[in-house]
């Protein structure tokens, strides 16, 4: 996977405000340039039946999760957490995490995702995936143990485990890091909520929460603490310079103005809040409003099936224009530059997809049919490097993940 300027012959390129159609240069570090025909490159590409776009990110995940894809379906989240997920959870091995994260990363290539925010457990055996894989991430990893013993003393060895991953900094070229995760304030006593900052905060390292899910989770919260759950984690001081906050459906315009004063990343993750029956999503025109810095997230595979993010951005626009009785809201181009904001990669889409037909005058319509339609991820570019190219991963053999996923899911439910 050579690093270098390629030229794009006779491409379809979208960035930012408006399509562009002919000869193109990718440079190595996410810049692009209309070629004039002479240029040294690494490789030329035909680029005749290519859309070109910024890549997507994904910022919210749960990446070992693709084992519990299509289980404990009909359930609303919290019967979901406690009933299938959590039981199910204690039998995690850090090798099934592993396979997990392989399936989910190969899953993200293929869609066009270039970067994902992950939170789960074993983050040392995530982590390694993402930077073989040629992927972006931050990989966050709890302070406590898990499965709990139910023992009154915790001997802290997750949080040491994590520390020393932290403090080992970035891999893969520094395309990946590790962050911490504290689950969410129903699940976290004051002390972990704490922990996870202040080890955050030493480590200039992501936070990342789950954040206002459910109604029951914000009217809980106020019941035992007299505040919402934004304005409870800011009593605290739990808020660094870099923290995620997953969800946001259920927040005061009082607590999206304190998630904007502290720059916290607010995740929109709207087809897992409809599958689970949360009854509410974030409000993304009164977020946008706050200052508050919103993205996009798939949430895992468990609870959406999909890890998809381009069909993310389309439920994202769907549901905003929806609930707000507004179909200006989140148009092609602010959805899709909703979905790849930060990207410094490429992707390509398959125009020969019978999806992405008729481009229309000067290509006008290939956004909207990519968001609405859908098709075909052909090449993924990374760092200047190509991990995929005319429909085929170069950097991991999905057939082989796919029968390990097998495997590993009859090992892990073979109890349940």
């Amino acid at each position: 996977m050579e690093v270098g300027v390629r030229r794009v012959k006779d491409a379809w390129l979208f960035d930012g405000e408006a399509t562009h159609y002919g000869d193109i240069l990718l440079h190595p570090h996410g810049g692009w340039s209309k070629s004039k025909g002479h240029e040294d490159v690494i490789e030329e590409i035909d680029g005749k039946n290519k859309f070109f776009t910024r890549s997507l990110q994904n910022w919210h995940t749960h990446l070992p999760m693709t084992l519990n894809r299509g289980m404990g379906e009909g359930l609303d989240l919290m019967s979901w957490l406690n009933n299938s997920i959590f039981p199910t959870e204690r039998k995690i091995t850090r090798d099934l995490v592993q396979i997990g994260t392989e399936a989910a990363v190969s899953e993200l290539i293929s869609t066009g995702t270039t970067f994902a925010c992950d939170m789960y457990h074993f983050p040392d055996k995530i982590g390694p995936v993402l930077a073989q894989s040629g992927i972006r991430g931050v990989v966050c990893g709890p302070t406590t143990k898990w499965p709990p013993d139910g023992g009154e003393d915790e001997d802290l060895s997750t949080m040491r485990e994590l520390e020393y991953l932290l403090s080992a900094g970035p891999i893969g070229n520094g395309r990946v890091e590790y962050g911490v995760a504290t689950h969410a304030v129903y699940t976290c006593s004051e002390e972990v909520l704490m922990r996870g900052s202040d080890l955050a905060r030493q480590y200039d390292a992501t936070l990342h929460i789950h954040t206002s899910e459910t109604r029951d989770e914000v009217a809980n919260c106020h019941n035992e603490n007299g505040m919402y759950p934004v304005e409870y984690l800011d009593s605290l001081g739990y808020f660094t310079g870099r923290t995620v906050c997953a969800h946001c459906g259920w927040v005061t315009k009082k607590e999206m103005g304190i998630l904007a004063s502290h720059g916290a990343i607010c995740v929109h993750c709207p087809t897992s809040n409809q599958k689970l029956a949360c009854g509410g999503t974030m409000s993304y025109p009164a977020m946008t409003a706050s200052g508050a810095d919103v993205r996009l997230g798939t949430d895992g595979a468990a609870s959406n099936n999909s890890l998809d993010l381009r069909k993310e951005a389309k439920a994202a626009s769907l549901i905003q224009r929806h609930d707000h009785w507004d179909a200006t809201i989140l148009d092609p181009i602010e959805t899709w530059n909703l979905a790849t904001k930060g990207s410094k990669d490429w992707v390509s889409w398959d125009l020969n997809d019978i999806r992405m037909r008729p481009f229309g005058r000067q290509g006008r319509r290939l956004l909207a049919n990519l968001i609405y339609s859908d098709a075909k991820c052909q090449d993924v570019f990374v760092d200047g490097a190509n991990i995929r190219k005319d429909g085929v991963t170069l950097t991991l053999d999905d057939q082989k993940i796919g029968a390990r996923l097998e495997e590993a899911a009859v090992r892990y439910y073979e109890d349940v």
